[in-house]
């Protein structure tokens, strides 16, 4: 796998205090597998789907222990070059740079509107074996109650070229490294909670999109929306049992002629 261009979506974990019960939610409901834990890395637990490495998941650490969520993870290929980019345009870096073995540097950090992602140099590790296929990250978006921050944000701190959708009465940009975009950004609306912060939400690969909200739904899953059929595919928005938001999305199920972009 070549070294992912800077920007590109390239990894996807979260803390779980009940890593058990996770690992069997997840398993059960995207047929994910589990390798072996690594306590030399603080029982992180790399996650497969079909043999192809396509997140992980880790029990916090003591002091750490706080409502899961999945963490997206940013190509760079310097993440303290990266981490001191996102101060200077008014993020805030949560967890200074720091190597992981030979698998590579991370970094987590803050973007000023208030979502959390992750900064990822890769070495050994670079990333996801698979994407877009069942049971592999699929897509992620930004939710945020101010765009204008984020957007002038990522945009500073990534090679990004955006677009919006055109259409007045849906805020949504796309960010783009070339031909395809890598990632959305998606005005809140009055639809989530106020308690509720900015995040970024990730999309996982299904093959049918009802069938795998009933198994979410029937092991303590909250379904937030949908499932509803798009020109992008059938998706859906669930809380898992322990707090982590996430969607699943049938890419090959699809309804619709694709929004129109415009150049931001």
């Amino acid at each position: 796998m070549a070294v992912q261009s800077e920007g590109t979506p390239c990894w996807a974990d979260a803390m779980f205090t009940d890593l058990e019960g996770a690992k069997r939610f997840y398993g059960d409901v995207l047929g994910w597998t589990f390798g072996e834990s690594s306590s030399e890395y603080g029982n992180y637990t790399q996650a497969y789907a079909d043999g192809k490495a396509v997140a992980a998941v880790v029990p916090p650490m003591p002091g750490q222990e706080s409502t899961s969520q999945w963490c997206l993870y940013l190509a760079s290929p310097d993440a303290a070059a990266t981490a001191a980019k996102a101060e200077e345009n008014g993020g805030e870096v949560l967890m200074e740079p720091m190597r992981v073995g030979d698998f590579g540097t991370m970094a987590i950090a803050r973007e000023p509107s208030g979502a959390v992602f992750g900064i990822w140099q890769g070495d050994a590790h670079e990333g996801f074996e698979a994407v877009a296929e069942p049971g592999a990250y699929c897509w992620a978006e930004l939710y945020t109650r101010e765009p204008e921050k984020a957007d002038a944000f990522l945009s500073a701190v990534f090679p990004y070229r955006m677009k919006d959708m055109a259409d007045e009465h849906v805020d949504f940009r796309l960010f783009d490294l070339g031909a395809d975009p890598v990632l959305g950004r998606m005005r809140m609306g009055e639809e989530f909670p106020p308690e509720v912060p900015s995040y970024v939400n990730v999309y996982f690969t299904v093959d049918d999109c009802d069938a795998a909200v009933a198994r979410a739904t029937e092991r303590g899953a909250v379904l937030r929306f949908g499932p509803m059929t798009s020109p992008f595919g059938r998706f859906a928005a669930l809380t898992d049992p322990q707090g982590a938001s996430f969607s699943v999305i049938d890419v090959t199920t699809t309804e619709g002629a694709m929004p129109d972009f415009k150049d931001a």
